[in-house]
């Protein structure tokens, strides 16, 4: 990594940058609130169009996949050539994405809208991970916590906004939402400033060594990385299962309006940003792998009980999902920055690329498969994913805890 932040934990006293925190949270906010429309709009453009599920979860194969598909790769460009002003750029693309899809008269026309979604998220998130670690002041789990609250508050908070201007206005109202992308980019044009300004490489040319903080072998390292990236794949699949059918689940099964559910999402969508700020706070006190642990695996008993619950057994089950589940994200990555101290922005843009692909791959397959059988059988399925947290047992220890203050 060629980047200021490269002195790790050596620098504790560093003040946290407050105001970079809170704008790249915005930013994370403006953006995934954005991208939060598209599965929120998903019972209108399966009427419109007349979609099947199988076709629906396409629609978001495309989002995820794009996303999945450039994110490692311009996070691996960015810790050698950073791009700080990439990031308006990003949020150029979910304008663009934004402005298809309301607009749309086809659907592949809403197909491409959505990869243009996956776009700006590519380009987002890696160097605004970078950001965020650069700002921490050496609270790394606390920053990322920050910087992804924001995101988990715009994605509860797209749904809520859905239910009150694009149901009752129609699809043509999504535009209005470019006035969001808009802000957005001028937010991130003075973070880049920021970020340009604490990057001698980007000045100079140069490139600053990275010591790791652990002495751990290449194989050790890679099979750490392997069962965080197996980690992501129960939490993400199991979250793409809520996102993307929890309004159908709860329409089809207890009969609430389209409205309602979409509200009910954001209640859900609401605890996962809760539980996030907690799992960045708790893995800075007490370590990455005890909150992996709770987290992935300790969701199981509540996932296992919710395709059985009555209506508001269902609520405050998902609710409690949520809560837990989200908080296991930022430790995932903070360990991987500390297993790989000089490829931030790679592992960054590997692990949300992931989530974003295998989220996208689980949302198709969980169509066909809801398709042909119900949507209470996708949950059925998906309720034993949390067990795969049994892996991390194989973890190291690896992040220094921070001192009770």
């Amino acid at each position: 990594m060629n980047t200021a932040e490269a002195s790790e934990p050596g620098a504790p006293a560093q003040i946290t940058a407050v105001a970079v925190l809170t704008a790249i949270s915005l930013s994370h906010f403006l953006n995934d609130m954005m991208q939060s429309l598209l599965p929120a709009i998903y019972p209108i453009l399966k009427e419109s169009f007349h979609l099947d599920f199988a076709q629906i979860g396409f629609i978001t194969l495309a989002f995820q996949f794009t996303a999945s598909l450039l994110q490692p790769l311009i996070g691996l460009y960015t810790d050698r050539w950073p791009k700080p002003y990439s990031l308006t750029a990003g949020m150029g693309s979910t304008l663009a994405g934004l402005v298809l899809l309301s607009v749309a008269h086809a659907y592949w026309v809403i197909v491409v809208g959505a990869a243009m979604v996956g776009l700006g998220s590519a380009i987002f998130h890696p160097e605004s991970s970078r950001v965020a670690r650069l700002a921490s002041g050496g609270r790394f789990g606390l920053a990322q916590s920050v910087f992804q609250v924001g995101g988990n508050v715009g994605t509860a908070i797209g749904p809520l906004l859905a239910a009150l201007i694009i149901v009752p206005f129609g699809q043509s109202s999504i535009a209005w939402f470019s006035v969001a992308a808009l802000l957005g980019m001028i937010v991130l044009f003075n973070v880049g400033t920021w970020y340009r300004n604490r990057i001698p490489s980007y000045r100079t040319g140069g490139r600053i060594p990275v010591v790791a903080t652990h002495a751990l072998p290449p194989v050790r390292i890679l099979v750490a990385l392997a069962i965080l990236t197996a980690l992501i794949f129960s939490k993400f699949i199991y979250l793409s299962s809520l996102t993307s059918y929890y309004t159908f689940y709860l329409i089809d099964r207890f009969g609430v309006s389209v409205q309602q559910s979409q509200v009910l999402l954001f209640v859900f969508l609401l605890a996962v940003a809760t539980g996030t700020v907690a799992g960045g706070l708790i893995g800075d006190r007490y370590g990455r792998k005890i909150v992996i642990w709770v987290s992935i695996l300790g969701t199981l008993p509540f996932t296992i009980a919710l395709p059985y619950a009555g209506f508001y057994a269902t609520v405050g089950l998902s609710m409690i999902i949520g809560l837990i589940l989200a908080s296991a994200f930022s430790a995932i990555v903070v360990m991987g920055h500390t297993l790989l101290p000089s490829r931030i922005g790679m592992i960054s843009g590997l692990f949300f690329g992931f989530a974003f692909g295998i989220g996208g791959l689980g949302a198709a397959a969980l169509g066909v498969l809801a398709d042909h059988t119900s949507i209470t059988t996708v949950f059925k399925v998906c309720s034993f994913l949390p067990a795969v947290g049994l892996l991390t047992v194989f973890l190291p220890n690896v992040d220094r805890k921070r001192p009770a203050r």
